[in-house]
């Protein structure tokens, strides 16, 4: 017999992490054309508009040379002190001589790959992301190459890329999406590397220059990540904040001003830390249900959830959330642990259904002959 059970409490439990994916329906004004906001643990996406539209990402997608670096300084292939050499490609494409972004990296020099890191982050430097991917890939147009690739490895599926620096390319365009799940990735993967995102100032060749995220200096809950800008794509930025145990993530694009992607910024982030939470409704291995067993040599299975699960939502959801357990009573033994014997099922308005297994807590044995001959006669006369 199929049973289901809803869950009126739960509130039962501690730490667990999943989220429900889903188009939001909460919509304001804003000025930029494209954005997204994310809860950085789940991914789960609590605003967006026009977030799978491909748009110029300019500097922003720096944040893709930086994660190919940081992927090297992990394999080994370069270290934070090893020199790379500033080729004339990239003095004359990114360096002083070319008007653009630079952190006014001599030609003809070689620079420490920690300092190229804060160049890139701090001064959105041209020059250091040319030297970056001349040094990794012999040449920008096949670290390009390998960008994308390793961009549709994690998830960048409307990413493609032409050059290190975010300079206009119809090759390269990324989404507010991709860019978002990027910084997620960046953020776990290569959390040693992280705290270079918060610096706010960097001199080099004896000239200071200040980080151009401006959420950095007006919420001190940011962290980082990357600005940018082009007349194809407007003013953009990733930014990354944390209050408390929650971390958003906001892409934005196609704002007019920086005064506008410096108010906006601010005021979405404020905006998702106040309007949503992460509930915590059960942990790893606690017992959701205990189940009814046929045959067995316990007369019932616990039923737990294998991985924690919380739920990111308003207050509002909270009190609309249904949960129920799904499963096949009563279940017959034997019954090893981890057996996937029901369905944990999270009904959240406006959200996507999130259904979880749920597994046997333990090992339930048959009963013998004698056993099973005496429980299938008691179920026969009193029909349990």
């Amino acid at each position: 017999m199929l049973r289901t059970k809803f869950l009126r409490s739960v509130a039962l439990a501690c730490m667990l992490i999943v989220g429900l994916a889903a188009r939001p329906a909460f919509a304001f004004d804003t000025t930029a054309e494209y954005g997204v906001l994310v809860d950085a643990e789940t991914g789960a996406i609590l605003w967006e508009k026009g977030a799978d539209v491909p748009m110029h990402p300019a500097s922003m997608s720096k944040l893709m040379t930086l994660y190919m670096l940081f992927d090297a300084l992990k394999a080994g292939t370069v270290k934070l002190d090893s020199q790379l050499p500033i080729s004339e490609h990239a003095w004359r494409t990114g360096g002083a001589a070319s008007g653009s972004s630079t952190m006014f990296a001599e030609l003809g020099s070689s620079i420490p790959v920690e300092i190229l890191i804060q160049g890139i982050i701090v001064q959105s430097g041209n020059d250091a992301c040319i030297a970056v991917a001349e040094a990794l890939s012999g040449s920008e147009t096949a670290f390009a190459e390998a960008m994308t690739v390793r961009g549709k490895e994690l998830g960048l599926t409307n990413s493609t890329f032409a050059n290190s620096t975010g300079w206009p390319d119809p090759n390269q365009m990324m989404t507010s999406h991709d860019l978002a799940t990027l910084a997620r990735h960046l953020i776990k993967d290569h959390a040693e590397y992280y705290h270079y995102f918060s610096e706010k100032e960097f001199t080099w060749n004896g000239i200071v220059q200040h980080n151009r995220n401006p959420a950095l200096f007006v919420d001190p809950s940011v962290d980082g990540l990357k600005t940018g800008h082009t007349e194809a794509s407007g003013y953009g930025l990733v930014a990354s904040a944390k209050r408390g145990d929650q971390r958003l993530i906001l892409v934005l694009n196609g704002m007019p001003s920086m005064k506008a992607r410096s108010e906006e910024s601010v005021r979405i982030l404020d905006w998702g830390f106040r309007s949503f939470k992460s509930y915590k409704l059960f942990t790893a291995n606690a017992v959701v249900e205990n189940a009814p067993v046929w045959q067995g040599t316990y007369a019932q299975v616990p039923l737990v959830a294998s991985q924690d699960v919380s739920v990111i939502m308003t207050p509002a959801q909270r009190q609309a959330m249904k949960v129920s357990v799904r499963y096949d009573t009563p279940i017959p033994a034997p019954i090893a642990a981890g057996q996937q014997v029901g369905t944990l099922t999270i009904e959240v308005p406006e959200k996507t259904t999130l259904q979880i297994p749920l597994v046997a807590g333990g090992n339930v044995e048959q009963l013998g002959i004698f056993g099973r001959g005496m429980a299938a006669l008691r179920h026969m006369i009193f029909g349990s």
